[in-house]
């Protein structure tokens, strides 16, 4: 008896020393983690800011487009482009809902001299390239000026060529790229309905001869006879 208490005493004491242990590891843990708190999590890594584009400004496109800037020798362009964008004749081509950036393309071939024109280059040198975006992005947003088809006679012929094209010279149809009515693709290809025939056919001979430069357009025009010219011109001035 007393060798079995003596037992149940030494078994009592070593669980009491256990969980003395235990108590101490578990304080000792505490304090460790109060003292060296865990480290915070890592700042994201700041990224330097880049300047944005600035935004293009019609309002003040509509002051430069209508009034110019003298201070700079800034020419009005509604002196040839007619109100809002609608010229008077198919000297100067109507720029109204045309798409902002192949006016401001346009405008900087002009500048660098890649589209020659002796007037609009010396009216293209004194803009700056957000001059150009401004003036375009106030044109895109007035309504469409629309035109008339005036030669009877070619209509069949220039809407065969605008929406099939002349598959036996291998020339596309022009409503491929400039759309079915004509309100072009933005960012690639111009808003062509309702333009004067006037205009266009001119293009398309600056196109023929080489002279204004576009590989695709080139192409196309070299195997244009010029009553064909004129009938497609014709047909666009139609379209809406």
């Amino acid at each position: 008896m007393r060798q079995t208490s003596q037992i149940s005493k030494l078994t009592s004491l070593r669980t009491g020393l256990v969980a003395l242990s235990i108590f101490a590891m578990a304080n000792l843990a505490g304090l460790a983690n109060a003292a060296d708190p865990a480290p915070a999590a890592p700042m994201a890594e700041a990224k330097a800011a880049v300047p944005g584009k600035p935004k293009a400004d019609a309002a003040a496109g509509e002051t430069l487009y209508s009034a110019g800037d003298a201070t700079r020798g800034v020419i009005a362009c509604i002196t040839c482009h007619g109100p809002k964008g609608q010229s008077a004749a198919g000297t100067w081509p109507k720029l109204a809902a045309q798409h902002s950036a192949y006016v401001a393309k346009q405008l900087k071939n002009y500048k660098d001299g890649t589209r020659a024109n002796p007037i609009m280059m010396g009216m293209a040198a004194a803009l700056t390239d957000q001059d150009m975006n401004n003036i375009a992005a106030f044109l895109v947003k007035q309504a469409p000026s629309p035109g008339v088809a005036q030669d009877k006679d070619t209509i069949e012929l220039g809407k065969s060529i605008y929406r099939g094209g002349i598959a036996a010279k291998g020339v596309p149809a022009c409503a491929a790229c400039h759309s079915p009515n004509g309100a072009g693709i933005p960012n690639q290809y111009p808003r062509m309905g309702g333009q004067w025939a006037e205009y266009s056919n001119a293009q398309l001979m600056l196109f023929r001869e080489g002279t204004r430069k576009n590989i695709q357009m080139n192409m196309i025009a070299t195997k244009l006879s010029d009553n064909e010219m004129k009938a497609v011109s014709d047909y666009m001035a139609g379209l809406y």
